[in-house]
């Protein structure tokens, strides 16, 4: 069926069920199952349904920045042309009884605010709305702040004219529109209005508009704007699609993805960044399709569940729009200095015995680590999560995790918030009424679903995380909780369809709260995401395929959660799936220890020396990198966390002005100074393209040039380069970073002909950044300042560049 038909036969059953219709978002499935992803896409192309579309503003005070706009109503009808049936819309009278009393054209509230100079919110109502203004979980102060002074108002002869340093909002009256311009007056975008549309093309389309469904009454917005020619869209959370998702139509709406090579997601973000210099949040918690440009290649559709439109717009350059993201959304906490070290793990030890042996033969092969995790298998019943350690297989298990942290290792315990009918909890939960509910008060599910919306529910849920967090267990695995029950009723007074994607956000909450209230750090390792999730780290990304094609992929969601706000994330080394391919599992390893956190997890064996000598040797050599660079890799982190950058980035956030940066989604950044590409294949080099300037290899010293490069690994399989005129901070191998000796670090200079060099320095002691400057002289390269007088001594060391 081509592209030019508006309806497909899912969208022109009569009588079916319009709420939260759901289109399937798997190919050739055409029914719909538990957890569904919610495709709300379907509603704006039924014929059952009433469309009102943004028309005029009837009236608007300049000063308090808030109007009433007007809807026309329209509904969808067929014509024929040469044998080729289209959906067209037609306006249509009001269809209610008594006519008098009701609106056949809505006039509507609609209201634009300014939270920075660079930061604009825009928002419209379809209806009656008892809360306006209520506290949000996403927002970092439950608010948005305002911002007075920053914009300048100025009329104009067909609307009001807005202007602040990073640029202006242009607001038209008839034909009412938004548009945006940045400080240069380049058009960045606006909103779509039917007048748009009248000669544009024979395809059908939606201008910014809002859908009335004829099962409920229910409505949605379908907020509109313009895509220009080469623009490109990123973010959108934990994507494993092609890292631009122009062309794409993406559903944000939390699901167990059951792996990384399909377009569902476990970390759905309703957050995405422009290249034409904006970025966008969609600030709702309800399901949301964003079509940017599929259906038309020139619409961005952002079609929202909520009856409010409530949109947050970002000015700049993709490193402002993501501090603007962030300070809004809130950035990154800081995680302790020992979760960036190894995470040994498989799917699962089993006993106190597995444990300590793991712990043994990582300190008798001398391989760095500093995490012992015990996934699903530490409760007496495998899987079946009663917060108590099997006493049949641990004799004390608040001794073994004293005894494993005198060895540098800290323990991390998995868990679930879902329970089912054989687990000991499963009645309590019931008795108190910590579940969510149906309609009629019961189960949703056959599991218990521990309803985080409830404060007594987080109370009881955090008094057994806590308890275990005082046994001197180090850090909780959030898994799960993408599947909350849509058709639930929550404590919160609203149903699945406004909490399932809240949920994860309420779930990495309840945890981070209760593992800094006890053990005073900020760290979590978590699957599921929503907008404001980046503030309780970490993430990973879920249960990877043990294949090439699944570690790009994995890649590919690294890169598009950073562009989504998100500092750190981790992945599933060598897969999860099945026992990793060696080649694989070699190749895998470099990509690992070069983001932020890296953990060894999944089907087993994980452990490096089952695998052999030579495999052992090879995968302590790369283990030691990760742990010789851990002043760069903390200071880098440090960094992230101001700004609300990503550790594993993208390359156009450091290079927005190089055209090819955009284009990269098979290579990152780690860090600002280092890049990386990995071997997807077996092949002992890749083509690399570089942004920027030149790049000096970090095993061999060969000097590169912006552009494209083939280039070969030696040794560690994986191609790293550095900036040219970097400064590596270092520091001497330990085997857990708390025997690191932080007060003599070296200075690795990366520089070809470079007079001054720059990096990074950030001691875990004070957590205070400082930039290293350093000049070259006839004595060499030298430090200009005081840098950390007292505290730390420096051995500069200069890179032999071939």
């Amino acid at each position: 069926m081509t592209t030019k038909r508006f309806l497909t036969s899912a969208l022109i059953l009569a009588g079916c069920l319009v709420l939260n219709a759901q289109i399937p978002v798997r190919p050739g499935h055409n029914q719909y199952l538990l957890n569904e992803p919610v495709d709300i896409s379907g509603d704006f192309f039924n014929f059952t349904n009433t469309h009102y579309l943004a028309d005029n503003l009837k009236s608007f005070d300049p000063v308090r920045r808030t109007g009433i706009l007007e809807y026309k109503r329209y509904e969808n009808s067929t014509r024929l042309a040469f044998n080729n049936m289209m959906g067209v819309l037609k306006p249509v009278n009001a269809n209610e009884f008594p006519e008098n009393e009701y609106e056949a054209a809505p006039n509507l509230p609609f209201s634009i605010d300014f939270v920075t100079p660079r930061t604009i919110r825009i928002r419209a109502a379809t209806g009656f709305q008892k809360k306006t203004d209520e506290s949000s979980l996403m927002l970092v102060n439950g608010f948005a702040p305002e911002d007075q002074t920053s914009w300048k108002f100025s009329k104009t002869a067909d609307g009001y004219l807005y202007t602040s340093e990073a640029g202006s909002v242009l607001i038209r009256s008839n034909p009412w529109s938004v548009e945006l311009r940045d400080k240069n007056g380049y058009f960045l975008t606006r909103t779509v209005h039917l007048n748009d549309l009248a000669n544009s093309s024979y395809i059908p389309q939606l201008p910014f508009s809002y859908v009335r469904r004829a099962g409920d009454y229910s409505r949605s917005i379908n907020a509109a704007f313009i895509l220009s020619p080469d623009e490109k869209i990123f973010g959108c959370g934990e994507s494993f699609t092609r890292l631009d998702k122009r062309g794409q139509r993406v559903v944000l709406w939390a699901d167990d993805a059951n792996g990384v090579q399909n377009e569902t997601m476990y970390k759905p973000i309703p957050f995405f960044m422009s290249s034409r210099g904006y970025g966008m949040f969609m600030h709702t918690s309800a399901p949301i399709t964003c079509d940017f440009g599929k259906y038309f290649g020139n619409i961005n559709s952002l079609m929202i569940g909520d009856d409010q439109l409530d949109l947050f717009v970002f000015l700049g350059e993709p490193k402002d729009i993501l501090d603007e993201y962030t300070d809004l959304t809130g950035k990154a906490s800081m995680p302790p200095l020992w979760s960036f070290g190894l995470w040994m793990s498989r799917i699962t030890y089993f006993s106190e015995d597995d444990g300590r042996r793991v712990a043994s033969l990582l300190r008798q092969n001398r391989i760095p680590s500093d995490v012992i995790h015990f996934d699903t298998g530490w409760f007496e019943t495998d899987w079946q999560c009663d917060y108590k350690f099997a006493p049949s297989r641990f004799r004390d298990a608040e001794q073994m995790i004293a005894d494993l942290k005198k060895q540098g290792f800290h323990i991390s315990l998995w868990q679930l918030p879902y329970f089912v009918p054989k687990n000991k909890l499963f009645s309590e939960i019931i008795e108190k009424g910590l579940y969510v509910k149906d309609a009629k008060g019961n189960l949703p599910y056959e599991d218990a679903t521990l309803d985080f919306s409830n404060p007594a529910t987080v109370a009881w849920y955090q008094d057994k995380i806590g308890g275990l967090l005082k046994m001197g267990v180090g850090a909780i695995k959030v898994d799960f909780g993408e599947a909350a029950p849509q058709s639930g009723v929550y404590a919160s007074g609203k149903t699945g369809f406004y909490e399932h994607n809240l949920y994860p956000l309420r779930y990495n909450k309840a945890v981070a709260d209760i593992t800094k209230q006890i053990n005073g750090e900020n760290i979590i390792w978590a699957r599921s995401a929503w907008a404001g999730s980046q503030r309780y780290p970490l993430h990973w990304g879920g249960d990877a395929e043990c294949t090439d094609n699944a570690m790009q992929s994995e890649l590919r969601g690294g890169l598009s959660f950073g562009l989504s706000g998100f500092s750190f994330w981790s992945h599933d080394i060598g897969g999860f799936i099945e026992k990793s391919p060696e080649d694989l599992y070699r190749r895998w390893l470099p990509f690992g220890m070069l983001t932020s956190h890296s953990r060894c997890h999944g089907t087993p064996p994980k452990e490096p020396w089952e695998y052999g000598t030579a495999f052992n040797d090879y995968f302590r050599t790369v283990v030691e990198l990760k742990y010789r660079l851990m002043p760069y890799i903390y200071a880098q982190a440090v960094n992230c966390t101001k700004q609300g950058l990503p550790m594993v980035r993208a390359l156009f956030i450091e290079y927005p002005g190089d055209p090819g940066a955009w284009q990269i989604d098979n290579e990152y950044l780690f860090g600002s100074d280092i890049l990386v590409a990995p071997l997807f294949e077996n092949a002992g080099e890749r083509d690399v393209y570089l942004p920027g300037g030149r790049w000096i290899d970090f095993q061999t010293g060969s000097v590169y040039q912006k552009g494209w490069n083939r280039i070969k690994t030696s040794g560690i399989e994986a191609v790293i380069l550095v900036r040219d005129g970097a400064v590596i901070p270092r520091i001497a191998l330990a085997q857990s970073t708390t025997e690191m000796d932080w007060s003599k670090i070296d200075l690795e200079v990366f520089a070809s002909d470079q007079g001054e060099v720059s990096g990074l320095l950030c001691l875990p002691s004070d957590n205070e950044l400082h930039r290293i400057a350093m000049k070259k002289t006839v004595k060499g390269y030298e430090i200009e300042g005081n840098l950390l007088q007292n505290k730390t001594s420096f051995n500069i060391r200069v890179k032999l560049l071939k």
